[in-house]
């Protein structure tokens, strides 16, 4: 067992022997690690370690590659994932990525919806009302679009369109929110408020997130993964790994040796 890996106690999601490989390229190599509940845990690493190609294993994206080949038990409150239909997996692990993706041709309502429309499942309108209306308030954007539903979601700031991004994970109530580099395309003020709801949604939602962003990690994340070439190096809580890392590559990569 390597010392240097956080045994989690009852974690919501339980990552064993893991690995991905494209093609015969390994890109994440037999990861084992506990996420636990109801907090934001980072995924940090140098460019090409494998981040967010662990991150996508989660909710099975790459199942939409042929090349692309996943080993290894995840399990969700003690579910298979391997064994749920991909809609259900998607619906308990939202997904949002690094580049504000809000969908160009549809309102900012029908964004946040969009995934009942896409899976096909008919509600009314109060239903959707209070669904747009809870979604942006979570992410705390409803004040500031509530006049303009009608409008085309990428009508929104940078910003405002990665939180409109985040309350369409939201819709579905999911236990797990994935984000890819969330704030990395995104301005200094923008990332701040960013950041703000990340550590306000932990209250209900199980936070994993990869950042290239090291201040970041240390500001928002209660727990850090550190990965380097496809491995699983270092797993602990966030404050105990940037004052004193365990293993030699997370020390040198902290202080800047290589990134």
């Amino acid at each position: 067992m390597n010392t240097n890996i956080l045994q989690v106690k009852d974690p919501i999601l339980s990552i064993e022997n893991l690995s991905v490989a494209y093609d015969k390229n390994v890109a994440v190599k037999d990861v084992s690690v506990g996420i636990k509940k109801n907090n934001v845990t980072a995924i940090m690493g140098p460019s090409g370690c494998g981040k967010s190609t662990l991150l996508r294993a989660l909710n099975r994206l790459h199942e939409l590659y042929e090349n692309i080949h996943t080993t290894g038990t995840v399990t969700l409150n003690g579910e298979d994932i391997f064994k749920m239909s991909p809609i259900k997996l998607r619906r308990k692990t939202g997904m949002v990525f690094q580049r504000p993706n809000p969908f160009p041709t549809m309102s900012i309502y029908d964004n946040v919806i969009a995934g009942y429309k896409l899976n096909g499942i008919s509600q009314k309108k109060q239903e959707r009302d209070e669904i747009v209306e809870r979604s942006l308030r979570d992410v705390a954007l409803w004040d500031e679009v509530k006049d303009s539903l009608t409008k085309k979601g990428t009508f929104l700031s940078g910003g405002q369109q990665q939180r409109l991004c985040i309350a369409r994970a939201l819709a579905f109530n999911p236990e797990i929110i994935l984000l890819d580099e969330p704030t990395s395309a995104l301005d200094p003020v923008a990332t701040s408020k960013i950041e703000d709801l990340l550590i306000t949604l932990k209250e209900t939602y199980t936070i994993i997130m990869v950042t290239h962003n090291m201040s970041q990690a240390a500001r928002i994340s209660d727990y850090s993964l550190f990965m380097y070439l496809g491995e699983l190096v270092e797993y602990g809580k966030t404050k105990n790994m940037f004052t004193n890392p365990q293993d030699r590559r997370t020390e040198e990569y902290l202080t800047g040796k290589f990134g």
